[in-house]
Formats: C-alpha cells, structure tokens, sequence
C-alpha cells in the first residue's frame, strides 16, 4: 500500500504526462466513495431523486393544466379580476413560497415544484395583464414583452439565489425570448425566406447552447450540460440539415458545407468524450447519406442499386461510430 504523499505524487506525475484528466480522477475517487456521502465543490453529490420528488412534479404539472384547464372551460365567464388572481396571482404565490421553501436542503424539492407553477403559470398571467392592456398576444411584440419580462425575473432570481432552477428556465425564457424578438425585429422587412430565417436562428441557437453547455461543464451548473449539448447538437445538425433543402430546390453550398458540419461535431465528441455529440453527429451523418443518395445517384444508377450504396455507407459510418466509443470513450 503507497503512502498518501506517493498516492499525489503519482497522481501528480500522470497529470503532468497528460494521461489522466480532471474528470476521470473526479470520477474515480466518487467510485471510491461510500454510498450517498455527498462531496464539496467540482464532485458530483450521490443524490437519487426518488419516487416522492417525481411525484412532487408531477403534482406540479397537474396543478397547472388544472388552472389552464379551467381558465379555458370558463374564459367568456370570468372577470379580469378573477383572472389575474387565477394566473398571475398564482404565479407570484408559488414564486413566493417556492423561494421560501428552496433555501433548506429538506424543502429543496418542494419549492422548486412551486417555481414550476411559477413558471408555467406565469406566462399567462402576464398574458391576462397585457391583453387588458390592449396588446395583441398575438404579436411577436408582446410574446417578445411577456418573455422579456419572466427572463429579467428569472434571471435576476439565480444570482439571488444561485440556484440551478433559476438558470434552467433563465435559458427557456431567454430562447423564447431569442425568437419572439427576431421575429419582430423582421416583421416589417421585406420578402424572405421565412423558412430559411427560422433555420439560420436555430442554427445560432444550437451553437449558442453547446457554447453554454461547456461553459457549465464544471462547477454548480454541470447537471444543465447533457441537457444543453443535447438540444444544442441536434437543433445545429438539424437546421443545417434542412439549410440544404431538398430536391429541387437544393442549396448546393449547404451540401457540401454540411459533411464539414457533422464531422467537426464528430471530432468534439472525442475531446470531450460526450455521447451526445457522437450519436446526433452519427444519426444527421446517415441522413446527410441518404438525402444525398436519393437526391443525386437513384436516378442515374437506379432506386435499388443506389439503395445497396446508401446502406454500405451507413454500415461504414456505423463502424466509424463504434470504433470512436470504443477508442475515446470510457464505457
């Protein structure tokens, strides 16, 4: 058995020869751990969320649809009054006690299932409010108002309060924000291709929450990660997939730009060794094999042949995948 002082000096060594990273050690020394002793800062807590948090959730979702359930059914019978304590009073009432009751380890789960309501109702409270008002909630203007409005709460609540919940629905509402606002800053500009324009915004977007995702990968926010290199991998390789368009109408620069596309995602899934970039990159790669396969060969070689082509390629790429998990990624 190594003395501690050699245990860190070895540790130390294979940190200098780069054989070893952050990560892995963390990892390893969790391993080590006793069952649920929960560490300090940079090592992951040993916390299972367990039946009764699952069911706290999902109590909140049932409150909410209860509330919008009964707002639909008697909407012409309302008053405003009635309506804005149904909604926004609500809202500020779960928001309250939600951060009263998230400040104590034993309640955590309890106030982040109210600043669910919170933040499920709230949208259409402000809503109730503005329509009152005379805006149309129609509009990307007033969507870009009532997003606004819930982001600025949102996100001044986390650096009150330094908690994940608050960074979560920072980044729901900054993304509705992201497109009520796009939306209205081109409403009055002349003729595009809307579709296009909704495809160049997620593609903005899906890189935007890669960027966040490992900006978050080490420290209090590491849990949003998988979420935000999940969406952001496939929101990126699915808008520039459909930047491509289809036959006719190809975009010929697209397609030749998308391969370069899908195999940077590829080669990022090895320095982070992220699953998440390595299955979304292979998946949109066959895709890509198929589109261009059906596009340009299954005319001139003929549907089956061209078929039989599409299938020796996905099996290469599949091997290709594999053989990355296996080399790169610690299973």
């Amino acid at each position: 058995m190594k003395s501690k002082e050699e245990a860190l000096a070895y540790v130390k060594s294979l940190a200098e020869q780069q054989l070893v990273t952050r990560e892995e050690l963390i990892a390893s020394y969790n391993l080590g751990l006793p069952s649920g002793i929960a560490t300090g800062d940079g090592i992951a807590l040993k916390k299972q969320v367990g039946m009764s948090e699952i069911i706290s959730y999902i109590g909140g979702a049932i409150v909410f649809l209860g509330i919008a359930i009964s707002l639909e059914q008697n909407w012409s019978a309302l008053s405003f009054f009635t309506k804005i304590l149904a909604t926004l009073g609500v809202s500020i009432a779960a928001y309250i006690l939600g951060v009263v009751l998230i400040k104590k380890e034993k309640t955590e789960i309890t106030g982040t299932v109210f600043l669910l309501v919170a933040a499920l109702v709230g949208p259409i409270g402000i809503g109730v409010l503005l329509d009152n008002m005379g805006f149309d909630m129609s509009t990307s203007g007033s969507q870009s108002v009532n997003s606004g409005i819930l982001l600025i709460i949102f996100l001044s609540s986390y650096f009150i309060f330094k908690k994940n919940v608050f960074t979560l629905f920072s980044i729901l509402f900054g993304t509705w924000f992201y497109f009520a606002i796009t939306n209205f800053l081109v409403f009055n500009v002349g003729s595009f291709e809307y579709w296009s324009f909704i495809e160049y915004r997620l593609l903005v977007l899906g890189l935007a929450y890669m960027l966040l995702g490992h900006g978050f990968l080490k420290g209090e926010h590491a849990s949003l990660s998988g979420f935000l290199y999940g969406f952001g991998v496939f929101g990126f390789l699915a808008a520039g997939l459909g930047l491509g368009n289809w036959e006719p109408h190809q975009n010929i620069l697209w397609e030749i730009i998308y391969p370069g596309l899908v195999f940077g995602i590829l080669f990022v899934s090895v320095y982070l060794k992220n699953k998440a970039f390595l299955i979304w990159g292979t998946i949109f790669l066959m895709i890509y094999i198929l589109k261009i396969t059906s596009e340009y060969f299954s005319s001139n070689l003929g549907w089956s042949l061209a078929l039989v082509i599409a299938g020796l390629a996905m099996i290469g790429v599949g091997y290709f995948s594999v053989s990355l998990k296996r080399k790169y990624f610690v299973t």
